[in-house]
């Protein structure tokens, strides 16, 4: 486990307290780096695209579109408190989208005997049916989750382009110290050129 998976789990087990189902949902569902991990399509377009994969009865892919969407209304709520609101409807409408799509996505696995798959999924619609009961919850743990994680990114950042400069400045003194000897070196080879 990185250090950064663990001070997830240090911060999620702080704010669930004794309730694991609730620790559980959250290590599932928050990222790490949610800079990197929620799409940066609007959340329009994830739910259009996901959409006109059901109807083209692609439904892998629209359960990969609605959990993005999901997944970005929740870090969006969290971010933007104003949209809170706007977000939490979103999810609502999201998760019985998304629990018809995973029960056509599980209804194959079980035809193709994929037991473990079609287990899996069973879980996925446990964890929506969690999230439609607990969006406040999750919006309020996973406010305080990635205001805390995105500080730590920023410094992260912010640490990184230090050193960056810092390297540079110490590239460029060696280059002007090695240009400096070379000349000096140049000088004493002419002078002795001239003395002899």
């Amino acid at each position: 486990m990185t250090q950064k998976e663990e001070k997830k789990e240090d911060l999620l087990k702080e704010q669930c307290g004794e309730d694991a189902d609730f620790y559980a949902f959250l290590c599932h569902t928050l990222y790490v780096d949610p800079t990197t991990a929620i799409s940066k399509k609007d959340l329009v377009t994830l739910i259009d695209e996901a959409e006109e994969s059901v109807k083209n009865e692609n439904y892998g892919d629209a359960l990969r579109k609605y959990q993005q969407a999901a997944n970005k209304a929740i870090f969006e709520a969290t971010q933007k408190p104003g949209e809170k609101g706007r977000c939490i409807k979103v999810i609502q409408d999201l998760v019985p989208r998304t629990v018809e799509v995973i029960e056509k996505v599980k209804e194959k696995a079980e035809k193709d005997g994929l037991a473990e798959r079609a287990g899996y999924l069973e879980k996925e619609i446990g964890n929506y049916e969690f999230l439609s009961k607990r969006i406040e919850d999750v919006i309020r743990v996973a406010s305080l989750y990635y205001d805390e994680r995105l500080k730590e990114l920023r410094a992260t950042e912010e640490q990184a382009a230090k050193r960056e400069s810092h390297e540079r400045k110490e590239t460029a003194r060696t280059i002007k110290k090695v240009k400096e000897k070379a000349e000096k070196n140049a000088d004493v080879a002419a002078a002795e050129n001239v003395n002899k």
